[in-house]
């Protein structure tokens, strides 16, 4: 089955109970995991389509989910999880496969997911459906700042000029990565007022371009933070000036900072970041299905968060 934006409630059910007993089989009994924000779902759900899987009860109740995601050539599954009534049963490994179905089914080359790096059982679960553990994904912080410009943000072009920014930021992709495609994510962000994206460069020929979100991440809490989703640079050398405008974006948005999930095979990146002054705030381990892995570009690099 696949779930809809009238499903929220129960998603969210499924979602604070699974990963609230994952922290307490972990040992941290007093952690409670909040509900994610309705434009959180919105954003999952219509980004996923037909790939947000969900299995019901026989009342109808929705007891597990995967929200499988295609962008491209690149696929991969989250959030997932089975509540803790049917742990044990079997119900995980057809969540899991079921999404590695879709995925096969729509072609691409790229399948994989992100899970705690501490939590032994996860990943011994996911290594018998054929995934193989890859870099530690490091989600950094960098406090909101004065820059020396104003953002060039794609909702402020012009009707007529936005789509040929949009599809220069999609060839600047694809130089980079071939067969990546982050317009459905970009127009999804706009159309729902959930954040922008920075244009850098000349707009005809961006030399990179950054997804961002700032809608708050959890149900009821105030906006504090600008959330990166996808990061394309042709030259990580240019990281800095990419950073620079979104902490001068985070202040013009009165938010606190800047996070940044990044992949720990640009160890280049993640030294420039560390110089910038960012500091690591969480760590996830990103794992792909055996011969279904990404590599690092040749030139430039590419950020895609495996979370919503």
């Amino acid at each position: 089955m696949v779930a809809g934006l009238g499903d929220v409630e129960q998603l969210n059910v499924v979602f604070t109970e699974a990963f609230t007993e994952r922290y307490r089989k972990d040992g941290l009994v007093g952690v409670r995991v909040p509900p994610l924000s309705a434009a959180i779902w919105r954003y999952a759900l219509e980004d996923a389509g037909d790939g947000a899987l969900c299995w019901r009860d026989g009342m109808g109740r929705i007891v597990a989910f995967n929200m499988v995601h295609c962008s491209g050539t690149e696929g991969w599954m989250g959030p997932l999880c089975v509540g803790p009534v049917y742990q044990g049963s079997g119900l995980g490994k057809r969540v899991v496969k079921a999404g590695m179905e879709w995925l096969e089914a729509r072609g691409v080359t790229v399948a994989g997911l992100e899970t705690m790096p501490r939590t032994m059982d996860n990943i011994g679960f996911y290594s018998s459906l054929g995934f193989v553990p890859g870099h530690l994904t490091l989600t950094l912080t960098l406090d909101a700042r004065a820059g020396e410009r104003s953002p060039q943000l794609l909702s402020r072009f012009g009707s007529q000029e936005r789509p040929a920014v949009l599809e220069a930021c999609k060839f600047l992709l694809q130089d980079i990565m071939p067969g990546y495609d982050f317009t459905r994510e970009v127009d999804i962000t706009e159309r729902h007022s959930l954040g922008d994206t920075v244009v850098m460069g000349d707009p005809a020929r961006p030399w990179g371009f950054a997804l961002w979100h700032s809608a708050p991440l959890v149900d009821g809490r105030v906006r504090d933070e600008l959330r990166v989703l996808k990061l394309v640079l042709r030259d990580c050398s240019n990281l800095p000036e990419m950073m620079a405008d979104l902490a001068e974006m985070a202040r013009r948005a009165g938010l606190q900072r800047v996070a940044l999930r990044l992949q720990g095979d640009y160890p280049e990146a993640y030294r420039i970041l560390i110089g910038l002054g960012a500091r690591v705030r969480w760590t996830d381990l990103r794992m792909t299905l055996y011969g279904w892995g990404e590599l690092p570009p040749a030139k430039g690099m590419v950020l895609s968060n495996w979370e919503v």
